[in-house]
């Protein structure tokens, strides 16, 4: 069984606390800065020693207070896709000031790596009703933010409606993948210590090692085309004790026959290749 295994870290830097946890003194912030002195370089270190290119989700507030970091990410030929602009979500958004806050990010990322994002990745992990018919609209490859699979990339769709009356019903698909995400395929539950909301986190490295092998070993034995992805933040996972367990994670599933790494863009033009005769 051929699996692809997609490697994704998430630079949230000084926005995850800004925008999302509203903790802006100097502690947390400092944790943000983390991120960019010693998470990044650690992460790229053990991608490096693999021979491994990942996706870096990067919100252009990231890129622009460390475009050091980001540049070096892009240099060393790893793909640096859209996370928002302050790590602000969609939902509740008007279809417009959506658009604004891509069209921002967009623009800053091009403007540090002179390349414009292949993917996005909402900060929230959830879209509000515009989200795919923009990206669309704005020649994106893929999405990741949703849930409706696990281990099997899709077209992500539009005009999904919830009637008043709670009836479901389905829109059509666009033409943007969807490389789905999944909470336990993220480093954040299991490892983040944050006390509003309340997220106790520091489980041993060991346990999450057991659990992401698990995921991998079903998703290689069962899932034909299977895309194995894993969401990481490089404060988290950059961690000593943490990035050794991912190193050791990757060098078991690269014993693995049939076992290939890609970036998330190769991934959704290797599915979209598959799908459209």
């Amino acid at each position: 069984m051929s699996t692809t295994v997609c490697l994704t870290f998430d630079f949230d830097a000084y926005s995850l606390w800004i925008t999302t946890l509203k903790l802006v003194s100097a502690t947390p912030l400092s944790r943000g800065e983390y991120a960019a002195r010693v998470g990044v370089p650690r992460v790229l270190d053990v991608l490096a020693k693999h021979g491994i290119q990942a996706t870096f989700f990067v919100p252009g507030h990231t890129a622009e207070a460390f475009p050091t970091q980001v540049r070096e990410i892009a240099k060393r030929g790893h793909e640096v896709a859209a996370h928002g602009y302050l790590h602000e979500t969609p939902v509740g958004l008007s279809r417009d000031g959506e658009n604004a806050i891509l069209a921002r990010a967009e623009d800053v990322l091009t403007e540090v790596i002179g390349q414009k994002p292949a993917g996005y990745r909402s900060p929230a992990w959830d879209l509000s009703e515009h989200t795919i018919e923009l990206l669309s609209e704005r020649g994106y490859l893929y999405d990741s933010s949703l849930m409706l699979d696990d281990f099997r990339p899709h077209w992500a769709r539009t005009g999904d409606r919830l009637h008043p009356d709670n009836r479901f019903v389905r829109g059509a698909d666009s033409a943007v993948v969807e490389l789905p995400v999944a909470w336990e395929l993220d480093d954040f539950p299991y490892f983040h210590f944050v006390t509003r909301p309340v997220n106790p986190g520091l489980r041993k490295p060991s346990d999450v090692l057991e659990i992401w092998l698990g995921e991998f070993k079903y998703c290689h034995e069962h899932v034909a085309n299977g895309v194995f992805i894993l969401t990481m933040h490089p404060e988290i996972i950059g961690r000593g004790p943490r990035v050794e367990m991912l190193s050791a994670l990757i060098g078991e599933m690269k014993r693995r026959p049939g076992v290939t790494f890609s970036t998330m863009a190769r991934a959704a033009d290797a599915f979209r290749a598959r799908t459209i005769q």
